[in-house]
């Protein structure tokens, strides 16, 4: 991996880390305010709404003016969302803050994506690699994020000699640091792909892009919208266990729900470590499903990942009533969700790998494809973060737990279709296309 590519999973990792690090300590303010789930739930749907609808203009943008510029533009916004969070309390104002930390993604990562797209581009082997690692740099920076945000935020430790009772609001004007270096990392780290876009040497665009109307002939054109349903569905239930879920843990523990031992209760830090401890499971299975891009089929790594889910769901449904089990009983539920994380982990990298394969053609148009990454994430997340508000505040726990099985469950059936437009073209030392042709 050469070391521009270094530099922009490097990259993607402090940016995710920021992200994490804002979503998680603004969760634990707002619980601490006693905001309702309904609440939290639409300052997710504020931040992912930015990326949907930003994603796009980002994408284009980037292949008129070169990858590596516009993803200096995503820690700007950072910045500035993170300095405001610090400085008021003001509702409206946090809620514009979430929408600057979705600009901040959405300007990064459709011009990261492409990037990578275009440098793998005659590697199948590299694709899968660079994809995996794109999305370990991704939900590695999210839960370290997470996990620091607990001590950060709520203190370090009883007794501790270093800020015992946590930074607080000032920990978001630490973040403004850190947001700092992903800027310094894209600046200095990446260099103009000239190998890649000549014409991009001497600063000048490769050619002429007419805007929304190249966007739309492009989505006419290719398949990609078979993958639309399933990777929605995906990201749906991945938004279930982000905000929302961590605001259930941390809540003032319902009495409507007493029976569910995962309802409120936990404290900032538990909750961090349990993060962190399921993010290594999560990070081998992205590694172990990312080098397996020659051997299997994109769509079959996804159908793994979409049972793996389910079996995940269904430990965690037993867990969250595991009251009167035995402690053998829990072991074994505990193993079940461990198997169904490692291979959930596969299905992220296999639509990332599908979208990439949509690239090879439209070489001049990487960034504007890529960019439907976080148009779907952000749709996805949005659904899953509201549905979750509404489940958790009808059901508890359960509430986001049966979601999740019925999001898992709509996500099969657009699979099969996408499956039978998939093939290898001349055999698996190529990559994978979407296309009408039967495969050969």
């Amino acid at each position: 991996m050469d070391r521009s590519l270094r530099a922009v999973i490097l990259g993607t990792f402090t940016l995710r880390f920021s992200t994490g690090l804002t979503g998680a300590m603004l969760v634990f303010y707002l619980a601490d305010l006693e905001y309702t789930a309904a609440a939290v739930a639409i300052f997710a749907a504020l931040f992912y709404a930015a990326e949907l609808v930003m994603s796009p203009m980002f994408g284009l943008l980037s292949d008129r003016v070169g990858h590596h510029r516009v993803m200096q533009i995503g820690p700007l916004f950072g910045i500035v969302a993170v300095i405001l969070t610090w400085g008021f309390t003001d509702p409206y104002v946090l809620g514009s803050t979430r929408w600057l930390e979705g600009a901040s993604t959405a300007a990064s990562v459709p011009s990261i994506l492409g990037f990578i797209a275009a440098a793998t581009a005659r590697d199948e082997l590299y694709r899968g690699k660079a994809v995996a690692r794109f999305e370990a740099a991704t939900l590695a920076g999210l839960l370290v994020g997470f996990v620091v945000a607990g001590p950060l935020y709520g203190g370090l430790g009883e007794g501790s000699p270093i800020f015992p009772e946590g930074l607080g609001r000032l920990a978001f004007l630490v973040n403004a640091l850190v947001y700092l270096g992903s800027l310094m990392i894209y600046r200095y780290g990446v260099a103009p792909p000239a190998d890649l876009d000549p014409e991009f040497e001497s600063g000048g665009p490769k050619r002429d892009h007419p805007g929304l109307a190249r966007y739309i002939e492009i989505l006419k054109g290719s398949h990609v919208w078979l993958l639309a349903p399933t990777w929605i569905a995906i990201n749906a239930v991945l938004g279930l266990y982000t905000s929302q879920t961590i605001f259930q843990l941390v809540r003032e523990p319902d009495p409507r729900f007493a029976d569910q031992l995962l309802m409120g209760g936990f404290e900032p830090v538990q909750v961090s470590l349990g993060l962190g401890v399921g993010g290594l499971l999560f990070f081998a299975g992205l590694f172990y499903w990312g080098n397996r891009f020659k051997t299997l089929r994109r769509t079959t790594i996804i159908l793994y990942g979409v049972l793996g889910g389910m079996a995940l769901v269904a430990a965690a449904i037993g867990i969250n009533h595991s009251a009167g089990f035995t402690d053998l009983a829990r072991i074994g539920l505990v193993l079940v969700a461990i198997g169904g994380l490692f291979v959930l982990a596969g299905a992220t990298p296999a639509a990332i790998g599908l979208l990439a394969d949509v690239t090879e053609g439209y070489p001049d148009d990487r960034g504007a494809i890529m960019g439907l990454y976080s148009v779907f994430l952000g749709f996805g997340q949005i659904v899953g973060n509201l549905i979750g508000g509404v489940s958790a505040e009808g059901l508890g726990m359960d509430g986001i737990l049966i979601a999740s099985v019925v999001l898992l469950a709509i996500a099969l059936a657009p699979l099969f279709a996408l499956r039978r437009h998939e093939h290898y073209v001349g055999g698996p030392a190529t990559p994978a296309v979407l296309s009408d042709d039967e495969p050969g």
